[in-house]
């Protein structure tokens, strides 16, 4: 309890709705994906003449069973990169696991397994998992118009039309799938699944926050996008445009029966990974603490609306913990269970 009220100290003291994922005038990254003269993001240019289905252009190979798949996209307008970790065993067909990035995704890896670990966690499972690289700042989402900045964003298409026919026909799928996320990932997650019943066996999120209706959860959603530059009105339009609710997870939560629910968030208190000569360790403190502490108060709202609709998940509030990888890398773990049993698979 007393965790739970310094959490709630630290995320008021600073307000829950600019400290979550980067406030609205902070400044852009000065490295990090695709970054121009002025230190913002700058979408990859579009290909012309991109072919009315999606096609699996190329396969690259990082290791044998580590992959850069290269897909023809019609809704993105253009070829996009996701990266594909294949079992060491391949000897029989499996389900998919889509594992989504934070705010600041990188435009040609993960941090899933830059950070997170994840080619290492999921070497002995028999499951295909599919990693979105690039596109920082965009939910996830299918945006309403090309931003200047952003570029074209259509991602809940890319994500759950065009992409999981062309996984599963070229990696022995079996159409049983699995979402998980971290920050902005972990919102994009519940999101899509939400606004796609039923497919999605199991959704996890992770220091996320789930509602974009008016009032905070859209000032985080429009900071998100701002902390790249980008113009939030291109996504779902000016602030009492109905998409914004049409996307809203609180709002649509019942949506989720049915649909095994992992949930998980730090207090932003300082836990075991925040030790001293840690690389990162200030920023993770002064910056992932109150970040954390929001989500935590986000985590604890939607976990009492799924108990209001008596819709079961599997909670970790955590007492102690950062906005930051270390604690993701574990969550990777401890997830695992609820979504496998999902996916009918042995843990």
């Amino acid at each position: 309890m007393r965790a739970r009220q310094a959490a709630s100290a630290v995320a008021s003291a600073v307000g829950v709705s600019l400290l979550l994922f980067g406030v609205a005038a902070a400044e852009p990254p000065t490295s990090g994906p695709d970054l121009g003269p002025s230190g913002g993001y700058h979408a990859p240019a579009e290909s012309d003449g991109l072919a009315a289905q999606a096609v699996i252009t190329r396969i690259e190979p990082i290791t044998s069973r580590w992959l850069r798949v290269f897909v023809q996209s019609p809704a993105m307008h253009r070829v996009v990169q996701v990266q594909v970790l294949l079992p060491a065993d391949r000897g029989r067909p499996r389900p998919t696991l889509y594992l989504l990035d934070g705010r600041g995704a990188p435009e040609n890896e993960s941090s899933w397994t830059a950070h997170g670990h994840a080619a290492e966690f999921f070497a002995d499972k028999n499951v295909n998992v599919v990693l979105t690289t690039g596109g920082p700042a965009n939910l996830y989402t299918d945006w309403q118009r090309r931003d200047p900045v952003l570029g074209t964003n259509k991602w809940e298409t890319f994500l759950t039309r065009e992409l999981p026919p062309l996984i599963d026909a070229q990696f022995e799928g079996i159409g049983r799938q699995a979402i998980q996320g971290v920050s902005m990932g972990g919102e994009a997650a519940m999101m899509l699944t939400v606004r796609n019943p039923g497919m999605y066996r199991a959704v996890a999120a992770h220091s996320g926050c789930y509602t974009v209706a008016p009032g905070p959860g859209q000032a985080q959603a429009r900071a998100i996008v701002e902390t790249y530059r980008g113009n939030p009105d291109n996504m779902f339009g000016q602030p009492d445009d109905p998409d914004w609710l049409a996307h809203d997870v609180m709002t649509h939560a019942d949506a989720l029966r049915g649909t095994a629910i992992y949930l998980s968030s730090g207090s932003g208190i300082p836990g075991e990974h925040d030790v001293p000569g840690q690389a990162g360790l200030p920023d993770d403190i002064t910056i992932g603490g109150p970040l954390e502490a929001g989500a935590y108060e986000c985590a604890l709202v939607f976990a009492n609306r799924l108990t209001q609709l008596q819709i079961p998940a599997t909670v970790n509030l955590r007492p102690t913990g950062t906005h930051s990888w270390p604690y993701w890398a574990d969550e990777l773990s401890r997830s695992w269970p609820t979504i496998a049993h999902a996916l009918d698979m042995n843990t």
